[in-house]
């Protein structure tokens, strides 16, 4: 019998779009199962990616600012404006995103958020009431204090001198916010894991090293952001370092909870919500989702976890697709896939759609007629 089937990819990170991993799984499967009904659904759960999907639920169109990247270079960096509802839709990876700067070329201690200041301005000069903000991928560690910088927050060490870079807040003493700390009615951060901002499951331990951070350097770095946490909570009274996803992109969503009063929610939950994913779910006979990378935080809250988690409670198969896997979920998933089986890294890595065809087309060969 012909299926119905829902491909529900998220990135393969620094190879595909959501949308290109959905094509090309497409295109496999049907080499196969040439009957199936296919439903492609590229989704988000607030990292790379999340301003072309959510501004396509949306219907928003793009708009672009001139800032600067994570390590201070010049660029043009895309927004997107729904002038109907006044919402402004930002996804940080496009503005200070890891994707986005030469391999190993910069220490995440060179680098900071202050890039995002000049695109939070564009979107409120723009008339934006409500603003969407997906901040995974970034390439920082510095809880958002460029960003604070950016929009005129000044940072004072002990003898009152201002603080100009994130590695100088272990002597932080006083912070002064500017005249303006709420740009829009609201605030929502699409986060894209549920860490806190400090200690072991924080965003220096846990995410650092992905950026650059050494063993050596999580010392530094930890004082850096717990000095920061302690004098806002101390003299501002805004202790959100242990909320869920405040370790987020290098502590980012701390910053924009405390520095522009942000709310932060789960990415997948937002885009969930946009594209009514319930009723695609309850139209399929079978799910197909993946992702760059399946590992131990797939199933902290990454898209891919999610789709596997929201099929297996409505009862519906969901095969799950990697370029690597390094964990596996026999619960969750149906069948789990990685490009890895048919070739090496490296060359996935440089044909990911032609692999992920292949990939594929044997999961379709393999499933039961």
């Amino acid at each position: 019998m012909p299926l119905k089937v829902l491909i529900i990819p998220d990135k393969f990170k620094g190879t595909l779009t959501a949308r290109q991993a959905a094509e090309a799984i497409a295109r496999g499967w049907r080499e196969c199962r040439p009957r199936d009904t296919l439903e492609l659904l590229p989704m988000t759960d607030g990292g790379d990616g999340f301003g072309e999907i959510i501004s396509g639920l949306l219907r928003a169109k793009v708009r672009t600012a001139a800032t600067v990247d994570a390590a201070h270079r010049p660029c043009r960096a895309k927004w997107w404006w729904e002038p109907q509802s006044k919402t402004a839709v930002i996804e940080s990876a496009g503005v200070i995103g890891l994707a986005g700067l030469p391999p190993k070329k910069f220490h995440p201690f060179e680098l900071d958020t202050f890039g995002l200041g000049p695109v939070v301005r564009a979107a409120a000069k723009k008339g934006a009431v409500r603003c969407l903000v997906g901040i995974g991928g970034s390439a920082t560690n510095d809880a958002g204090f460029g960003l604070a910088r950016a929009l005129g927050w000044i940072f004072l060490d002990r003898r009152g001198n201002p603080i100009t870079h994130w590695t100088q807040l272990h002597s932080l003493s006083g912070v002064r916010p500017p005249r303006r700390t709420r740009w829009f009615e609201q605030l929502i951060v699409a986060v894209d894991v549920r860490n806190p901002l400090l200690g072991a499951r924080g965003c220096s331990r846990v995410y650092g090293p992905q950026k650059g951070l050494n063993r050596q350097d999580f010392p530094r770095a930890e004082s850096c952001l717990r000095r920061l946490a302690a004098v806002l909570e101390q003299r501002l009274h805004r202790g959100r370092a242990r909320e869920p996803g405040a370790g987020a992109a290098g502590g980012l969503g701390f910053g924009l909870a405390c520095f522009l009063g942000a709310q932060l929610r789960p990415g997948f939950e937002l885009f969930a919500r946009k594209a009514n994913l319930i009723q695609h779910l309850r139209r399929a006979d079978l799910v197909i989702t993946g992702e760059g990378a399946m590992d131990a935080s797939t199933f902290m809250g990454k898209g891919a976890g999610e789709i596997a988690r929201w099929c297996l409670q409505l009862k519906i198969p969901c095969i799950g697709l990697a370029g690597q896997m390094t964990s596996h979920h026999k619960k969750l998933f149906t069948a789990q896939n990685s490009l890895v089986e048919l070739t090496s890294l490296e060359n996935a890595r440089r044909k990911p759609a032609h692999w992920l065809q292949r990939l594929a087309a044997r999961a379709a060969k393999d499933w039961p007629a």
